[in-house]
């Protein structure tokens, strides 16, 4: 047989290439190559502050512009040997900004809305953008989804249940045909444990999760389940669905990755392995569909599928998602940024797990949600909710974890 011939090099940028979505990118990208079935010419990678590695791809891969957002005393010797570094808060904006061309596609997968702004630069430069950075649409749907239509550029989801959907729409049947979305969710690892064990849980336990290998912040927000909200205001966003058509349920098998509904009855599901490296790669090598490097479907995985509704009173974050879809503007900042904020003081040890949900309940009750005009309206609502969240953090005694100790901060 005839070994298959490489298409044209198409431009790829990767923003957050040292995490679990960009190293499995990465992984993706040298089965493609190795095996003739599709190859990127990386033309830059971001990464937050692992130099090191980050070095290590760019020499691997060729690339000459990198961007870091927090350099350390080491990274300047790790990547003197790169042409060009672009360092500090804003160093992935201005790698963006650089080398971004029309016709070129961004991977982003940087963690949290600091990928924002060099994601909104892309699309403006004429980029195609697969996106695994849920937050991005979280806090920015406003914005981003109009730019994509002006640009006529394509937005290409990677989580894993909006690819599920993408696919289970591909035919190009209308909208109006859609019932409902359902997004699966594998409950994470607190989901059979006691309501008072659950708020106090460790964050060394609540980044054991049963099925799925990600980083630490969506690891922490699966355990609390808003990854969900996050998950159903991003369909919102790049479906166009009113929340009344999105829902939610676990399914601990992780195998089902979401279903889509049709009016006459019918029901479309896609599902594989919990493996990241096949929704990377079909964004990235969409539409068309290549052999892939994660592993095949074991169906004896299959024998027993289970399903439950979600207990809104274990899992409050949920139900914020339908809050802000319906008040709209800035509430999409401010869940996101004060979830992060709130996450980022948990895994310090300075507020329990319990008191997530919580806290960014009260930022969004607190913060006044505006329209959003401008990115800067993005930013704005961002930096009150983590304000709002540092204030609130610090009313909870140091190292105090019990419902009883916290309580009595609660109305201050």
């Amino acid at each position: 047989m005839t070994a298959p011939q490489a298409p044209s090099s198409r431009r790829l940028i990767l923003l957050g290439s040292t995490g679990s979505i960009g190293v499995n990118a990465l992984e993706v990208l040298e089965h493609l190559r190795a095996n003739q079935l599709a190859d990127f010419d990386v033309v830059a990678l971001a990464a937050g502050s692992n130099s090191a590695l980050l070095a290590q791809q760019a020499e691997r891969f060729g690339v000459k512009q990198v961007a870091v957002a927090d350099a350390d005393a080491d990274a300047s010797a790790q990547l003197g040997a790169i042409e060009h570094v672009f360092a500090g808060p804003e160093a992935a904006l201005r790698l963006v900004e650089s080398v971004a061309r029309p016709g070129d596609l961004l991977l982003g997968a940087m963690v949290g809305s600091a990928g924002v702004p060099a994601t909104l630069a892309a699309i403006e430069r004429g980029c195609d953008v697969a996106l695994a950075n849920k937050e991005t649409l979280v806090a920015a749907g406003a914005l981003v989804l109009p730019l994509v239509r002006e640009k006529a550029v394509n937005l290409l989801p990677i989580d894993s249940e909006h690819s599920a959907v993408a696919q289970c729409l591909r035919s190009g049947r209308s909208l109006d045909e859609v019932k409902r979305l359902v997004l699966t969710a594998s409950g994470g690892p607190f989901r059979t444990w006691d309501k008072d064990k659950l708020y106090n849980a460790t964050p060394e336990q609540a980044l054991c999760h049963p099925t799925w290998s990600m980083g630490r912040k969506i690891t922490i927000d699966s355990a609390s389940m808003m990854n969900k909200a996050l998950e159903v205001i991003e369909a919102h966003w790049l479906f166009g669905l009113p929340a009344e058509k999105i829902e939610v349920i676990i399914h601990p098998q992780s195998m089902i990755h979401s279903f889509v509904e049709f009016v006459d009855g019918s029901v479309v599901a896609q599902l594989g392995p919990p493996d990241m490296r096949t929704p990377i790669q079909y964004a990235l090598t969409w539409p068309e569909r290549l052999d892939n490097c994660s592993r095949s479907m074991d169906w004896a995985e299959l024998r027993r599928m289970e399903f439950e509704p979600v207990d809104h009173e274990r899992y409050p974050s949920v139900r914020l998602a339908y809050q802000v879809i319906e008040a709209g503007g800035t509430s999409g900042a401010i869940l996101n940024a004060a979830n992060e904020a709130a996450v980022e003081a948990f895994l310090d040890h300075r507020i329990p797990f319990g008191l997530i949900p919580q806290f960014v309940q009260e930022a969004l009750a607190q913060v006044p949600a505006e329209p959003v005009g401008s990115l800067e309206d993005v930013l704005r609502a961002d930096r009150a909710a983590r304000a709002f969240i540092a204030a609130r953090s610090a009313l909870v005694p140091r190292g105090a974890s019990g419902r009883q100790t916290t309580a009595s901060h609660a109305g201050r």
